[in-house]
């Protein structure tokens, strides 16, 4: 009954054509011609209008061959058959709804499952239980939060509870449950497991993690591919091919039901329903894995990628540098260094400030307070200490406050941080940060999903990042990359598309710039997340290789998709013209085409056919060469 409510058109033409059966059957022919024939003209009228309204508007929509089927089957007294493609009509759209929310399933889970309200405690005192209830976009940053057994976290935050069990599925497509120790962070949209815990809110509702998800889905499932269009245009020869074959064979026949009988199996359907499935399946398939493509016609840019530039630090590795030594200069002790700098770092919002903090903490360092501070972007941080300053940062910035800044001999994959005090060189802070595991194979995946080039675009030193594209499998190098560097280089690469892929601020103007651009969004800033075309909410480097393969597979699918639906309608319409198909046999087999085609297209939402365990990925990820003749920008580099 609701499925009747919600497609009364549906409702109507069953109850009409039961209606004239029973007049059929009752010895009243002429009547239930003239009534099924009213019926039939009646909606031909009504979708011809709608039909129009579209083309004005730009928009394909209710094709005009399904009208003048109506109407033609009509004018040959085929009334069966005319409410038969009525009811086929209205059918379609109730079976284009269902294939399109199967094919958004997991858009529209993570839209549904939006936190409304928050359980906030009142006087910041949990054990007197008071606790009341407002929504979720009235949360302050520091609020304290009741997350009851089975709710969803509304907003970002810091577990305050001892621990906890968290199921981040929509979030990561991780299916097995998280768990969570008192400091650890959780994610907006995760679902609390089976005790009730405290957590301090640590983003309000518009910036955490699950709503800027949200935000992005809502976008994508508005999107229409290139793709999709390019069905669209398909549909104009398609018809006139119906046109002409439907002639043709009244020419031959001499009869005009020859005409109808072509245009009864001529409807364009699989062509205007196949591609908007399909790409929804993409990226309903891509969501499911923790990769949100902000725009259908993404996933056509994916399918031909052959050039993917990478950001070092945070993407080709973990971004999260560990101190592997001190070397303090003069009179200056190990501590005094690490101190100093790590006070000074504490006004940086850099991913290396984070690091030295960090060694500072672990060795037990109190952090001093500065009288003034000033970071300068991807050279360093200067501060005031007591009437000192510190400069902390690359050796060229340091120099220019501190005399006698040497530079420091590193092992391959080290980088050196270098602090100077009151104008004397006080010493380096050697870190390393690590290759990621699965660098190397997603390298290896996206060789044999036809990637002819990878690139790292980064701000380190040439020995650092020469390094890490050997052991990566890189195949060019770019070090000491200012932003804009990065966009130049991006422009200047020959095998397009070019797909770039990083995860700090300063890869904004870079992921903008890329024919696609992918931003490693679980660390990183939102500033690169809304550059980006697509978003990775998983700390996993092989989701690159993963959005591709989506891309490839949504286009390989959609296209089988039109070219089925093509074939199987040339097939009927020459079958019709030869006078092979009646008018109510071709009504109800176009609709089997429909079908048959829609569920082709829905295959988009499975993985497919992976690379066997012994295949060329595995054997590359086994041993990659070294990078190709290396090039240097001549600007001073990033701090990262």
């Amino acid at each position: 009954m609701k499925l009747l409510l919600r497609y009364p058109l549906v409702a109507g033409t069953i109850a009409a054509l039961l209606a004239v059966l029973i007049l059929l059957l009752s010895g009243q022919p002429l009547i239930a011609q003239l009534a099924a024939s009213v019926y039939a003209l009646a909606v031909a009228v009504y979708l011809g209008v709608g039909m129009v309204r579209r083309l004005i508007g730009g928009q394909w929509g209710i094709d005009i061959l399904a009208v003048t089927a109506i109407v033609s089957t009509v004018l040959v007294g085929e009334f069966i058959a005319s409410m038969i493609i009525v009811l086929m009509m209205a059918g379609g759209t109730a079976l284009e709804d269902y294939a399109a929310g199967r094919a958004k399933k997991e858009l529209t889970s993570l839209l549904e499952r939006v936190p409304q309200t928050a359980h906030r405690e009142r006087g910041g005192n949990h054990e007197d239980g008071q606790h009341e209830d407002v929504a979720a976009t009235a949360v302050q940053i520091g609020d304290i939060l009741l997350v009851r057994p089975g709710e969803v976290v509304p907003l970002d935050g810091v577990l305050l509870s001892e621990s906890g069990s968290f199921d981040e599925s929509s979030l990561t497509g991780e299916s097995l449950p998280v768990e969570r120790v008192a400091g650890d962070g959780l994610m907006s949209g995760s679902l609390n497991g089976e005790a009730a815990v405290r957590m301090q809110v640590t983003a309000r509702m518009e910036d955490s993690q699950y709503s800027r998800i949200v935000a992005l889905v809502r976008e994508a499932s508005e999107s229409k591919a290139p793709m999709v269009r390019l069905a669209d245009r398909y549909a104009v020869p398609f018809t006139a091919l119906a046109y002409i074959l439907g002639a043709v064979g009244w020419i031959v026949s001499g009869s005009p039901a020859r005409f109808a009988e072509v245009l009864v199996v001529a409807t364009p359907c699989p062509l205007l329903i196949a591609a908007p499935v399909a790409f929804l399946g993409g990226m309903s398939r891509a969501a499911r894995g923790g990769i949100i493509v902000k725009y259908a016609g993404v996933l056509e840019q994916l399918s031909r990628i052959r050039t993917v530039a990478f950001d070092k630090t945070g993407t080709l590795t973990y971004g999260r540098p560990a101190l592997v030594g001190v070397r303090a200069s003069g009179s200056f002790t190990e501590d005094e260094v690490l101190g100093l700098a790590a006070s000074a770092e504490q006004y940086s919002s850099h991913v290396l400030a984070a690091s030295v903090m960090d060694a500072a903490r672990t060795r037990g360092l109190v952090f001093e307070s500065a009288t003034e501070a000033t970071e300068f972007a991807t050279h360093g941080v200067r501060a005031r200490f007591d009437g000192r300053d510190v400069v902390v940062g690359k050796p060229n910035f340091v120099a220019e406050s501190a005399a006698g800044v040497e530079e420091t001999e590193l092992a391959s994959g080290e980088l050196a941080i270098y602090v100077g005090v009151a104008g004397k060189f006080a010493g380096s802070l050697v870190m390393s940060d690590p290759i990621r595991r699965e660098t190397r194979r997603t390298l290896a995946e996206l060789q044999e999903l036809g990637v002819t080039q990878t690139v790292m675009l980064t701000g380190d030193g040439l020995g650092t990042a020469q390094h890490i594209a050997a052991e990566a499998g890189l195949t060019d190098v770019r070090a000491e990359c200012l932003p804009p560097d990065k966009v130049e280089a991006v422009r200047s690469l020959p095998l397009r598309p070019v797909m770039m892929v990083g995860d700090g601020v300063n890869d904004a103007p870079v992921l903008a710039v890329a024919d696609v651009g992918i931003a490693m969004g679980a660390r990183g800033s939102t500033a690169a997340g809304e550059s980006a075309d697509v978003v990775i909410i998983l700390d996993d480097l092989s989701k690159v290789a993963s959005a591709v393969r989506v891309g490839q597979r949504t286009v390989k699918v959609a296209l089988q998709s039109i070219w089925i639906g093509i074939a199987l309608s040339v097939a009927l319409m020459l079958a019709a013209a030869a006078g092979y198909i009646p008018a109510i046999a071709g009504a109800l087999s176009q609709e089997l085409v429909d079908l048959a085609t829609i569920l082709n297209a829905l295959r988009a939402l499975s993985p497919g056919k992976r690379a066997g365990t012994g295949g060329p990925a595995q054997k590359a990820a086994g041993g990659a060469t070294g990078p190709r003749p290396v090039s240097r920008l001549p600007r001073s580099a990033e701090r990262s």
